[in-house]
């Protein structure tokens, strides 16, 4: 039997096991969402066009390029990325959490040697395909380090974490060293890329201070900040600075620092950064996700920043928000990052974050997806991660939707949704969670809609019924577009297993998964009638499934 037609018996096996278990699971129970399209409740900013990762030398590899070109394309010039590592002393090899730029060297008789060339080549890749930085100053160069041996540190996954925490995480020996790196990067990245451009990035100090990121005190790490911001700013005054990064959203840290920066040190503050991250466990043979730990750690975190009259305005960065706290980390509580349970949860996520902000009055700038791609490691092989060899997880589509929407958010009701105060306490455990995230930008009307249980277990689909009303009345139709990921649509995971999830595909193997992983539509574009200023859809939704419907009025 040739490939291809062993390829073709296995999908046919596919389909006839999903549509048994599909007989096991019930009718699918109804669900009724309302969008209002005349009832915008706040804009619908990008938040979501944020995205890093620990090991910053992929991105100028072949796959990692290629990602970086993808994320590019879905917002140009408004996408960042964040990675660590960008002042780490090394020859620019990637590994597992580690990364390197060999920025800062010193001679023979102590005096620096600043190299550029592999943080230019990093920046101007970023800039090639429309992406800009998030610039994490930091880590610590070898030669400035307190305590520098051992200096580059060997994990892998199943390592204890803390083996990470090396020489590259200790205070520097010299203040006023550390400075003037600070203030020669910056001076030489207006230099290069001039002043206009370099006023639009963030600039950020360290990351996680508050953890084993950080092998100073808390007093150092301030000073370690205010001496960088410092740095910064005296090379380029309207730079954009901020932080501090830090892990979770624990107020004594969190207003610890606010406090010093605001009252103490006058350091400036142009946006306030933290991380919230799920907690996701293995429990009777599957997957359970923690979605009530993340938007718990961001409605403390939204709380604290509100209760500052000075912040409330100021922009506020999610600086890594993700289901889970390690990207490179592998084991069953994981087992939910190559298919639709994580782009369902992402899309669930997100709506709460916009929710979240509206409920506490701050100026959400963004969510950072930690998140990006390991190269030369097997297909699917498991880790956080957008691509797999230059091959797109089901996860990217959400982000190719949310690219689709904006303008202004809409009002939705939802017959299956959950509220957020009962996500927060609980989490998605019992029915699942059946909502939509709407927004309209002219006469092109937006509806995102997820399908999420925190369970990783087998669910009847729900039979929706959407209602767009407060349409113009003098429409008589629309074109209506409709793109879904599930487990035979935008989803190159099923379509691997498929084949035989076979480590050396063919390259008609290949381009076949390169296709299964971009976003595609349910159906082909259709007319939808609207009477009365209303349009009503039917379709039906698997769990863990999303879907975006597109109207174009005419």
């Amino acid at each position: 039997m040739n490939i291809s037609l062993v390829a073709l018996f296995l999908l046919v096996i596919t389909l006839l096991m999903a549509a048994a278990e599909a007989d096991t699971l019930g009718p699918a129970f109804p669900v009724t969402i309302r969008v209002d399209a005349a009832h915008p409740i706040g804009d619908m900013h990008p938040l979501w066009r944020f995205f890093g990762a620990d090991e910053p030398n992929y991105a100028t590899r072949k796959n990692g390029e290629k990602l970086i070109g993808e994320l590019g394309a879905l917002d140009r010039q408004h996408v960042y990325f964040r990675a660590h590592n960008l002042l780490t002393t090394g020859d620019g090899t990637p590994a597992f959490k580690w990364g390197s730029t060999n920025a800062y060297t010193e001679d023979a008789q102590g005096r620096p040697v600043y190299d550029w060339t592999i943080l230019d080549h990093l920046f101007d890749t970023y800039l090639k395909h429309g992406v800009r930085p998030y610039a994490q100053i930091g880590f610590m160069p070898e030669a400035l380090s307190v305590r520098p041996e051992p200096y580059r540190h060997h994990w892998k996954p199943g390592d204890p974490y803390d083996a990470i925490y090396t020489g590259w995480s200790y205070p520097p020996k010299d203040y006023g060293k550390w400075g003037e790196l600070v203030y020669q990067w910056v001076h030489h990245c207006v230099t290069r890329y001039g002043r206009a451009e370099v006023e639009r990035w963030y600039w950020e100090v360290w990351n996680e201070p508050n953890i084993g990121y950080w092998r100073g005190t808390r007093e150092e790490f301030f000073r370690l900040h205010d001496t960088a911001v410092a740095a910064v700013r005296r090379a380029l005054p309207t730079a954009r600075v901020g932080g501090p990064d830090m892990a979770g959203s624990d107020p004594t840290y969190l207003r610890a620092f606010l406090d010093h920066c605001l009252h103490e040190a006058g350091t400036p503050l142009d946006f306030v950064s933290f991380h919230a991250k799920g907690a996701p466990t293995f429990v009777d043979g599957h997957v359970r996700m923690g979605i009530a730990a993340q938007l718990r750690t961001m409605d403390g975190g939204f709380g604290a920043i509100a209760s500052y009259p000075q912040l409330k305005n100021v922009p506020i960065v999610i600086g890594e928000s993700d289901p889970d706290g390690c990207a490179a980390c592998t084991g069953p509580q994981l087992g939910y990052r190559n298919g639709t349970m994580y782009s369902s949860y992402t899309a669930a996520s997100i709506a709460r974050e916009y929710e979240l902000a509206d409920r506490h009055g701050v100026n959400l700038e963004g969510a950072l997806t930690w998140a990006f791609e390991f190269e030369d490691e097997p297909y699917f092989a498991g880790f956080r991660a957008l691509a797999t060899n230059g091959v797109d997880l089901p996860v990217l589509n959400v982000f190719r939707m949310l690219s689709r929407m904006g303008g202004q958010r809409l009002t939705v009701d939802s017959s299956a949704a959950l509220g957020l105060d009962d996500i927060l306490k609980s989490g998605v455990r019992d029915a699942p969670d059946v909502s939509a995230l709407a927004s309209r930008d002219g006469k092109r009307l937006s509806v995102l809609i997820w399908h999420y249980h925190d369970d990783d277990v087998p669910g009847p689909d729900a039979a929706i019924t959407l209602t767009l009303a407060g349409l113009p009345a003098s429409s008589g139709t629309a074109r209506l577009e409709h793109f879904r990921i599930d487990a035979d649509h935008s989803n190159a995971f099923t379509a691997w297993k498929a084949m035989g999830s076979p480590q050396s595909p063919t390259p008609t193997q290949y381009a076949q998964l390169e296709k299964a992983g971009q976003l595609t539509r349910l159906s082909t574009p259709a007319t939808a009638p609207i009477a009365d200023g209303q349009a009503t859809l039917h379709f039906t939704l698997p769990r863990q499934g999303v879907s975006l419907l597109v109207l174009s009025l005419r």
